[in-house]
């Protein structure tokens, strides 16, 4: 068999070979590419991108390569803020490993805890799971990470948001001293650099700009609300694009229940996934999408970040994101592997600076409308702008009901006002 461009690139076990073929990897990504052997080596490293540029790869291989299977002990912990995203890594890792000797345990919270314990009696190579799970069975003893040299902070800004950090901060206190930290991240916030300085020695730092992380082709439409309901023009946008999944995005929990409320009404096949909902209702939820049981799915940023769904043909901005990054991350579900996707975005006329800093960012919006069942073209809201006066300038407060020889009076007025300025 003739050897793929990752064989080409990387030396690597047979086995993680065999996986990559089996899972149809053609061509490692930018991200694997400029990091895996770096971290082979190693190194420290800071892998900022957005979701879809392959940065699970970029770290599930080289640690699986690094694994000694005859070591019975946790040698590398891999952490993610979610239990759903914890989840997603430890599938993508079991299919890696396929039939060697290496063994990965999941940890996170909402499971058994009793049956997690017990399978932990005989330690796995490799840990995946939430900070806090994985922090209480630590401190426990229920099993020890001091052996382990590698630690893994998935999507480590929201880890920041969500008040994870510390939970990471007292986990790595316990791994082995010399110890290789992997930091991914889409963005790499100031609050966060304490956190980087005490652990990592002089990491590689590879940032993925968003249009190289996403290949595939991504339309962005601008639709104004021009004072209409924005739930139900939502709902008609999404009926209108019957996708074969789309992900309506919305910047609370309130406005996403609000949101899937109003489409469920309409008999609409809608799911919800929100950082409210229990941990099986979640697990359910995300087993249903990834079924593709669900057509359409309201989610808010945090509960989505990071989950990765094969087959999203369209992303709806119920609202802009109050950090326009995040923009970027949710319209990055769509239009991946190469495939095409739409991302709408409902706006109000004086949200038009934020679609203008978008576009500044290198996204280009088609300005349409949806009238009865078509799409039209409509010209740009941009708000109007506000006349500012002259500082010579008298602007007498019209009256009500203009009197005659109003006009006269108030031109009269002005020159008295300009000459005693002007004195």
């Amino acid at each position: 068999m003739d050897k793929n461009v990752f064989e080409q690139r990387f030396q690597l076990k047979p086995f993680l070979f065999d996986a990559i073929r089996k899972l149809e990897f053609e061509r490692p990504t930018e991200i694997q590419e400029r990091l895996i052997p770096s971290i082979i080596k190693g190194q420290d490293v800071i892998g900022q991108s957005q979701t879809g540029s392959g940065k699970t790869l970029a770290f599930l291989l080289p640690i699986f390569e690094k694994i000694n299977p005859d070591v019975q002990k946790v040698q590398a912990v891999v952490t993610a803020p979610t239990r759903e995203l914890a989840r997603q890594v430890y599938d993508v890792a079991v299919q890696l490993i396929g039939e060697s000797d290496i063994k990965v345990k999941t940890v996170v919270g909402g499971t058994d805890r009793k049956r997690m314990v017990d399978q932990l009696k005989n330690e796995p190579h490799v840990i995946i799971g939430t900070p806090g799970r994985i922090k209480d069975l630590v401190v426990q003893e229920n099993f020890s990470i001091f052996h382990a040299d590698m630690l893994v902070v998935d999507e480590a800004d929201q880890m920041l948001d969500m008040g994870f950090i510390e939970d990471v901060d007292q986990i790595a206190a316990r791994m082995a001293h010399e110890l290789q930290m992997m930091v991914f991240s889409a963005t790499i916030p100031e609050n966060l650099q304490p956190f980087l300085r005490k652990y990592m020695n002089n990491p590689k730092h590879v940032h993925v700009k968003p249009e190289e992380a996403a290949p595939g082709e991504i339309e962005h439409i601008a639709i104004p609300v021009r004072h209409r309901d924005r739930i139900e023009l939502t709902i008609d946008i999404a009926k209108k694009f019957n996708p074969y999944l789309a992900i309506i995005f919305a910047n609370t929990k309130k406005d996403a229940d609000e949101v899937a409320d109003a489409m469920l009404a309409e008999g609409m096949n809608v799911d919800r996934l929100h950082g409210d909902l229990p941990p099986r209702t979640r697990k359910n939820v995300m087993k249903r999408v990834a079924d593709a049981e669900c057509q359409y799915l309201v989610a808010t940023d945090l509960a989505a970040r990071g989950i990765d769904v094969k087959g999203i043909s369209h992303v709806i901005h119920y609202q802009i994101p109050t950090d326009l990054d995040y923009y970027i991350h949710r319209s990055g579900r769509t239009g991946r592997a190469g495939m095409s996707g739409i991302a709408a975005v409902l706006y109000e006329r004086d949200e038009m600076d934020r679609l203008e800093k978008l576009e500044k960012k290198g996204i280009q919006f088609k300005h349409q409308d949806l009238k009865g069942e078509e799409w039209v073209e409509v010209n740009v809201q941009r708000p109007k702008p506000k006349k500012k006066n002259s500082p010579n300038e008298f602007v007498m407060p019209k009256p009500k009901k203009v009197k005659p020889g109003y006009k006269k009076k108030f031109q009269e007025k002005q020159k008295q006002q300009y000459r005693k300025r002007n004195k």
